[in-house]
């Protein structure tokens, strides 16, 4: 059994600040659950170009509203609180914030928990 409290992760290293993301890795790849989750704050006016090609996500709003822009077909998903979106194709995409927005994110594979966008907006594989 495990419990992680948002409070003893905020202020260490697995609390990452991406610029127009703040997020606290709860469960990690060394937990060894098989899939990592995120307790995200996506901040309010902002646009960041995501393109998870090496991992699957799914996403729950829990406070806040803004959108999702798949990239491949220009499609606008509005997103506000107590809604879910799965990029279950790898979907290169941008995320837009109009207010604050609160997110759960579960990432397969799992992040290790340190992980920030590169150029392309991708995330990179943990080989370990």
């Amino acid at each position: 059994m495990k419990v992680v409290a948002l409070k003893d992760v905020i202020g260490t290293e697995h609390d990452v600040d991406g610029g127009n993301w703040v997020s606290r890795r709860l469960i990690k790849k060394d937990d060894g659950m098989g899939y990592s989750v995120n307790d995200t704050i996506i901040k309010a006016g902002t646009e960041t170009h995501i393109w998870y090609k090496n991992h699957l996500e799914a996403v729950y709003c829990i406070e806040g509203e803004g959108e999702v822009v798949t990239l491949k077909d220009n499609k606008v998903w509005p997103i506000k609180k107590d809604e879910l979106y799965a990029l279950d194709e790898h979907d290169e995409h941008l995320l837009r914030a109009r207010t604050d927005m609160r997110m759960v994110c579960v990432f397969n594979p799992p992040l290790s928990g340190k992980e920030v966008h590169d150029e392309n907006g991708v995330y990179p594989v943990d080989e370990d």
